[in-house]
């Protein structure tokens, strides 16, 4: 292509004058005409979306009025490059903070991805065949893609009852309850085609309690949503019309290290674990002929916990307090443990959806029921009620054992998250993005208490061990025992933000994570805390400019979406968005804590980070006291 004998005129003209500039000034109108370079393929500057076509053009444009202001007006061309200069520097430096803190999240998110050696997978299968002769990694998959198929048919024709016999209590509980919420939704799931792409063992946690596998499951399906009254012909046409969907999910199956692969078959394929008798389920998960409780662990593998990959951690270290608790109750194990406090967890946003304390009964103290129906009857005075859209939870770990007025006290946090909003009974939930959450449930027993040997079947009375059903009595309806009292086993005393825990002296289980994972939090940790601080700034009613951009800051240096945060800000009042934290108290010196942590994700805090927590220090009413807090 020739270019116009003016055009090229005028370059060469442009050439020879930036010769003659000073280096640093030709070094600086370079870099006025040139992009940053990324990664190959532009992997840190992914979402490109906004930028503009023209800006070469633009750049090129401002390079030509310069030269000609330095050389046809120096007095204000050259002056006006030297303060151009000064200020790309000092934009550079503020901005820096920007790139290092990216990186160093990135990094730390990396090293809790779900890829693992080979050598790794043949020490975790010669540890497996080392107490069960028997195991084959490749018949373990077999089994694994058979249950998922017959997962996503149960799910997909919305009865889970032909799956019950090989997934934990909690498990089943969590699918049910998902069904329950898109109900009352009017929706379902519509899904056709589903395959199974990979499988890979991925982590072995072995103790003298359960042995947990934890499969990486990577898919494929066509999905959509479709109207409740839909009929399984009518979904399936519909969710043909969509595009397969792969996604990974993370598989973690338990069992007692002593038991043994059956080689005639196992539950998936209809045999009982323990004695091999035909066993075709039920609501029981029993046994009719040898009575062992097929979903417990004690005999075969059980689906203890499903957890989207990008989800899915290290588990913690043994929880302080749990070596001592042990000593008087052999049979306590932090699996079976967890598995209780998920089965309560999901009765609880059932019992917040229906409007219903009842599902409570069983599980949970007479003074948290209280607390929970003076909300519930409060929202009804109203005409509302709460919605928990596309609730889901991504971890379950155990932080603390201890012994509190004459009680056994396990702190369990929870990560998970949900559209979740206040609106009209019977209307449509509003519309927010889903929040991440991290709380604290408190469950205790009467000291001494005895941990029953179901294993993972945790929704059983722990006097006869008959499964319970939600008939919203506190007591067993086959022995009579009372359940809610904490007598013989665990229930709910207080649920709270992980805040509101370590303000009461909450101690943290140690990490198997790097430490550098360690200070890092993860992202969902990170976006929960960009809304923490957007509904501190939105307290007053009004966020300012400056307010503004700190969030915005923190909000690309954290990976948090701005359209999330611009949601939070605009939130309705009745919103979880808008949850406070009183000022001045040990919950607001915790999440200081927490901002503090993240701003040092790369060992260091810069001027604009330091800007963003004075503001949060003020709005926590800590100002002054942020010294102390960066030591």
């Amino acid at each position: 292509m020739q270019l116009p004998l003016g055009k090229f005129r005028a370059m060469q003209m442009r050439a020879r004058w930036i010769a003659r500039l000073p280096p640093l000034v030709v070094s600086f109108i370079a870099l006025l005409g040139t992009t940053a370079l990324a990664r190959v393929g532009g992997g840190e500057h992914f979402d490109s979306g906004n930028s503009s076509s023209d800006s070469g053009g633009d750049a090129s444009f401002l390079i030509d009025i310069l030269v000609w202001l330095i050389f046809r007006h120096p007095t204000v061309g050259i002056p006006l490059t030297i303060i151009l200069i000064v200020g790309y520097f000092i934009w550079k430096k503020a901005n820096d903070g920007d790139t290092s803190t990216r990186k160093a999240i990135d990094k730390a998110e990396a090293e809790a991805r779900t890829h693992v050696t080979a050598s790794a997978v043949d020490g975790w299968v010669s540890a497996l065949k080392a107490k069960d002769p028997n195991f084959d990694l490749m018949k373990f998959f077999d089994r694994t893609k058979r249950e998922f198929l017959e997962l996503q048919d149960a799910w997909f024709k919305r009865n889970l009852e032909p799956v019950r016999r090989y997934l934990s209590d909690a498990t089943f509980q969590r699918l049910v309850t998902q069904a329950k919420l898109m109900e009352l939704l009017g929706v379902r799931d519509a899904l056709a085609d589903p395959q199974v792409l990979d499988l890979q063992i991925i982590g072995l946690e072995q103790n003298d309690a359960f042995d947990t596998v934890h499969i990486r499951v990577t898919a494929q399906v066509c999905d959509d949503d479709a109207p409740a009254n839909f009929s399984d012909v009518q979904a399936q046409v519909l969710a043909k019309k969509k595009k397969p969907e792969q996604f990974t999910e993370v598989w973690s199956f338990v069992r007692k290290p002593g038991a043994q692969t059956r080689v005639e078959g196992d539950v998936s394929q209809g045999k009982c674990p323990n004695c091999g008798a035909e066993f075709s389920g039920g609501a029981a998960n029993t046994c009719e002929f040898c009575g062992a409780i097929v979903n417990s662990g004690h005999y075969d593998w059980v689906l203890a916990e499903i957890t989207q990959g990008s989800q899915f951690q290290p588990h913690p270290q043994v929880p302080d307090g749990f070596a001592k608790a042990r000593q008087t109750d052999p049979t306590l194990t932090t699996e079976a443990l967890e598995d209780r406090a998920s089965l309560i967890f999901w009765k609880w946003v059932e019992s917040q959806t229906l409007s219903d304390v009842g599902r409570l009964a069983k599980v949970a103290s007479p003074s948290f029921q209280d607390e929970v129906k003076g909300g519930l009857d409060h929202l009804a005075s109203q005409g509302k009620q709460k919605f928990f859209v596309e609730c889901s939870v991504g971890a379950v770990n155990t932080q603390q054992l201890s012994l509190l007025d004459g009680k056994d006290v396990a702190a369990i946090e929870i990560r998970w998250s949900a559209k979740i909003g206040i609106g009209p009974k019977g209307g449509k939930p509003p519309a927010l993005p889903s929040q991440p959450q991290r709380y604290v449930m408190l469950l205790e027993r009467a000291s001494g208490a005895k941990s029953t040997d179901t294993g993972m079947s945790t929704n059983r009375c722990p006097t006869c061990n008959a499964p319970l059903t939600d008939n919203g009595q506190p007591t067993c309806e086959f022995c009579g025992a009372q359940l809610a009292s904490g007598e013989k086993d665990w229930v709910m005393q207080d649920f709270g933000s992980w805040e509101w825990w370590r303000s009461k002296g909450g101690q943290p289980a140690a990490s198997r994570t790097s430490s550098v994972a360690q200070r890092v939090p993860d992202k969902d940790e990170r976006e929960r805390l960009v809304y923490l601080m957007a509904a501190m700034a939105m307290a007053d009613g009004v966020v300012d400019e400056k307010e503004k951009a700190l969030l915005k800051m923190a909000s690309e240096r954290w990976s948090v979406p701005w359209a999330n945060v611009e949601l939070a800000l605009n939130a309705p009042p009745t919103s979880m968005f808008n949850k406070l934290i009183v000022k001045g108290s040990s919950e607001a010196e915790s999440f200081l804590r927490e901002l503090v942590q993240v701003a040092l994700a790369d060992g260091k805090i810069d001027s604009r980070e330091k800007k963003m927590l004075e503001a949060a220090a003020t709005h926590l009413g800590l100002q002054g006291r942020l010294g102390e807090f960066l030591k």
